[in-house]
């Protein structure tokens, strides 16, 4: 008689206390962001143009950030003291939108929350590759990408009912999302224990071209590919233009988002678990496979069942390629670098991510929104044969 076999390991506490902490802060953060638009040009009568370019100089804040707190994480030897202080810039910015009164007080505080997105990202995802057991990576990194992604979904849900209940005051609603900004604070302070790492003499500049020689051509390859495969998935605000197209009513506008993160939610942290037992490779080229079946489907329609087939399935492969990523970006890269390594990657997608909004609103502008979709199937085949043309130490 075959003795059965061994229970799968469960995984370490932390990470689901980190995946709980970037749950009540995308709650916050989404309650207000599904909003914030129509406040702006209805309330405080912000012309749409401005409010491109808040958006604009924030993500690019974000951006600026990102490449600093990696790798200062790695040169201090610590990571959560870096990931509080993001999530405490997060937390405060929050009263700010409840008491603007005029754009100036909607571009401190937007700057002052992707300023702490920025510093949090890379360290955080590093304390995530620190605490999970190597077998365990993708199973980690997908549990924390579906949490953070039921938040995705909550806010913009949270944010329909209150603006019911409390008669569309956007001011109430505002402070509503204070609360779970700061719970997410409390709850990483007292709820994460940093794993103790090796005590050196000598600190290295991690940016400096020996430590960056270190980082290999595997994890550059890794980089490559991972800002292709965002120049084929441009921002999901396309998504919901695509939905108004078809006359979806404004008060409805949030059911894109919710959707999608519903099945990105669903889907994150099963198909994370899948990658810790399968290729890499062939999973990323399942997930764009799927991005092209949703392309093909969005060009096609703006309404009815083939839209939010095109939705779920969009949410599908973000499911099935996110936490993905992240994991092999930690594979690809030394222990004492991973802050670096997260940082220039996450560096270099949202770069890309500027990039491909921004050829997908001219190609929208010129030649109508199925030109834009179309693109992202030209792009994913670009980024099919990055993962198939590939460094020999690159994972498989």
């Amino acid at each position: 008689m075959n003795p059965a076999p061994p229970a799968p390991a469960r995984l370490p506490a932390a990470i689901w206390v980190l995946g709980f902490v970037s749950l009540l802060m995308d709650v916050s953060s989404e309650l207000i962001h599904s909003l914030l638009p129509v406040f702006m040009v209805t309330a405080l009568g912000t012309s749409v143009l401005v409010v491109g370019l808040i958006e604009g100089a924030a993500e690019a804040t974000a951006l600026i950030v990102k490449v600093f707190s990696g790798p200062l994480s790695d040169w201090w030897g610590k990571r959560k003291p870096l990931a509080v202080m993001g999530y405490g810039l997060g937390a405060l910015s929050k009263p700010l939108f409840a008491l603007a009164t005029t754009s100036g007080w909607i571009v401190t505080a937007r700057l002052i929350d992707r300023m702490g997105k920025g510093i949090r990202g890379a360290p955080r995802d590093a304390l995530v590759a620190d605490i999970a057991p190597p077998e365990q990576r993708g199973e980690a990194f997908g549990l924390r990408q579906s949490l953070d992604t039921v938040g995705a979904f909550l806010g913009p849900l949270l944010a329909i009912g209150a603006m019911l209940l409390w008669a569309n005051d956007f001011r109430t609603v505002f402070w509503v999302a204070v609360i779970p900004a700061f719970l997410a604070v409390a709850l990483l302070l007292f709820g994460v224990q940093e794993p103790a790492r090796v005590p050196t003499n000598r600190r290295v500049n991690p940016i400096r071209r020996e430590s960056l020689r270190r980082l290999g051509p595997a994890y550059w390859w890794v980089c490559a590919v991972g800002a292709i495969f965002t120049l084929a998935r441009f921002s999901e605000a396309f998504l919901i233009l695509r939905a108004q197209q078809g006359g979806l009513a404004l008060a409805w506008v949030p059911l894109v988002l919710i959707a999608m993160n519903l099945v990105y939610a669903l889907g994150a942290y099963p198909f994370g678990r899948l990658s810790d037992q399968v290729s890499h490779r062939a999973l990323l080229a399942g997930g764009l496979l799927v991005l092209v079946a949703a392309d093909g489907l969005l060009a096609a329609a703006d309404s009815g069942i083939a839209l939010w087939a095109g939705i779920g399935l969009w949410g599908l492969h973000m499911a099935m390629t996110q936490g993905l990523l992240a994991t092999m970006v930690t594979d690809t890269a030394p222990a004492d670098l991973r802050g670096t390594a997260f940082g220039f990657f996450n560096l270099l997608s949202g770069v890309a991510m500027l990039l491909a909004s921004g050829i997908a609103g001219l190609l929208w502008d010129q030649w109508g929104a199925p030109a834009t979709f179309l693109a992202g199937i030209v792009f994913s085949a670009l980024a099919l044969i990055a993962i198939m043309v590939r460094p020999r130490s690159a994972p498989a």
